[in-house]
């Protein structure tokens, strides 16, 4: 007599392309549909402001319930890497969007108000990676970069000053004519003419005393207590590609932040 069967099990009806991409089995099968939906985000298959599939069409594509879609969405809405639109659909969310230009800038008025920010551009240059910079950005000492300094006013009066740091091999082509052209947002440059979005940022905040260079451009005495903010934004598969140290005069602002 033959020896019975092995039992079969039942296979997760994914395509051959997530069986072969999903996270291991102990993963959630929404956190493996969210990681394939990154994938095709990271590969540039649904640009920066561009509408995703559908849940029916992910579902379908997936092999996979629109439930278990819909929670891979919700989970990629809140981490600001998707925008739902009532009536609309799902979009790659962008820096471009009003209420996404200031997601990683929390200086806010006295008052609360929201304001919008003018810019001026004080230089910007290439050159190679000093040590300390290359450091942060997982770069080599050496390589090229492209260095920002602007300042940014609220009501006629300078509040922050920037320095910005960028891989150069990333944003060739990025010069000052094209910063003094460009009126939308900074990230929205970036993302939409160079393929390279700002998904999240770190940030380290410490008081410093206004040293003389920096009080001259700020308007402030020499001393005068600023909030020094340096920012380190990352685009997919949490690659550096932004180093940004700020001093924010804060005496009609403050800074911001939400905790949840």
């Amino acid at each position: 007599m033959s020896p019975p069967a092995a039992p079969v099990h039942p296979v997760t009806p994914l395509n051959e392309l997530a069986r072969a991409e999903a996270a291991p089995s102990f993963s959630p099968l929404y956190r493996q549909i969210k990681g394939l939906i990154l994938k095709g985000l990271q590969a540039g298959e649904w640009k920066a402001g561009e509408t995703i599939p559908s849940e029916m069409d992910l579902a379908a594509r997936f092999g996979v319930s629109q439930g278990t879609v819909r929670k891979a969405v919700d989970e990629l809405a809140a981490d600001n890497l998707l925008v739902r639109r009532q009536g609309k659909g799902t979009f790659v969310a962008t820096h471009a969007e009003q209420q996404q230009q200031y997601r990683f800038l929390r200086l806010t008025p006295d008052g609360d108000a929201a304001a919008s920010l003018g810019r001026q551009l004080l230089d910007c240059k290439r050159q190679r990676a000093p040590a300390f910079i290359a450091k942060l950005m997982q770069l080599r000492a050496g390589d090229p970069v492209i260095e920002i300094r602007r300042l940014l006013h609220s009501g006629g009066q300078p509040v922050v000053l920037d320095d910005i740091w960028l891989p150069g091999a990333l944003f060739k082509g990025l010069t000052a004519e094209r910063l003094l052209e460009h009126r939308g947002p900074f990230y929205g440059l970036l993302e939409t003419e160079f393929g390279v979005p700002m998904i999240r940022a770190q940030e380290k905040i410490r008081a410093v005393a206004a040293e003389e260079d920096a009080a001259a451009l700020l308007q402030v005495a020499p001393g005068s207590p600023l909030l020094s903010v340096e920012r380190l934004a990352f685009t997919y598969g949490d690659k550096p590609v932004e180093l940004r140290r700020g001093l924010y005069n804060t005496t009609h602002h403050f800074y911001r932040n939400d905790l949840n």
